[in-house]
């Protein structure tokens, strides 16, 4: 098959015990108070979520955001304090990250840090998800200008805890190599199964351990969701989202709810393993 093309990456990915979840993004807390819920249960190997109001942090605090961002924070520090000790996904992550629409670099630098400093005095995000991120090699250095800079705002705020903040790029397609050492990790794929299940792996990746990589995969059907998480493994991703919603039939954006699977999703990857 395509994706068992690169033997570097089948070396590195040899265990399940390197998958956690990442959430692109739910719908408003009102609109899906299930999806926000599920993500403060126990035993959720939960490694992120992204907080979107309106293409980035809105006009104003939300308080229907703000009390679900209380909720998700409050249960890393459980975790991380201890009072969960099985949880250990949850101690390595469960960060609500603040999501930036970069534009594929045609947003200013001005607004997006803006953006970045309203999320962080409202809702006290561990970290930012930069959506619609360039892939190409031109663009590199203003995205490294821009993470570094989220970087230091991170750190100067009291939103990141010990473990410091995070920072995801989303490109959505393997980026040039440099993109890499400019933030946490990179979302190298991001579309329906139908195209995930012969993708292929950039070479590039097997320098990497897995928690530097993510995968986002609409339309999986529910007999297919093993052979996803199997692509998954030998690619080398560390971060995952599978769903069975596929765009169609008046669904905007697929990764706004719950998969129909999502019990046996989550337990396929397991509570109780370290990111």
């Amino acid at each position: 098959m395509p994706y068992l093309t690169s033997t570097g990456a089948a070396v590195r990915t040899s265990g399940a015990e390197r998958l956690g979840v990442g959430v692109p993004g739910y719908a408003h807390p009102l609109l899906a108070p299930a999806e926000w819920a599920e993500l403060g249960r126990p035993g959720t190997p939960l490694h992120w979520a992204v907080l979107n109001i309106d293409d980035g942090p809105g006009t104003r605090p939300d308080p229907h955001c703000l009390e679900a961002a209380g909720r998700l924070r409050n249960a890393r520090e459980r975790a991380l304090h201890g009072e969960a000790p099985d949880d250990t996904v949850r101690a390595a992550g469960g960060r609500l990250l603040g999501h930036l629409d970069l534009d594929f670099g045609s947003r200013p630098f001005s607004e997006l840090v803006a953006d970045a400093r309203s999320f962080l005095d409202w809702y006290r995000v561990g970290g930012f998800y930069l959506d619609r991120c360039p892939a190409d090699r031109a663009d590199l250095p203003a995205v490294r200008r821009l993470t570094s800079t989220l970087a230091a705002l991170l750190d100067d705020s009291d939103s990141a805890d010990e473990e410091g903040g995070r920072l995801v790029l989303g490109p959505g397609t393997h980026p040039y190599p440099g993109y890499a050492e400019a933030a946490d990790q990179l979302v190298t794929f991001r579309g329906p199964w139908t195209d995930y299940r012969w993708s292929q792996v950039a070479e590039w990746t097997a320098a990497y351990e897995p928690a530097r990589f993510a995968h986002f995969v609409h339309g999986v059907p529910r007999t297919h969701l093993e052979e996803a998480m199997r692509v998954a493994r030998w690619q080398g991703a560390g971060t995952i989202f599978f769903t069975d919603r596929d765009g169609t039939r008046g669904q905007n954006d697929p990764f706004a709810a719950l998969p129909s699977y999502w019990d046996e999703f989550v337990s396929r990857i397991g509570p109780g393993i370290s990111e």
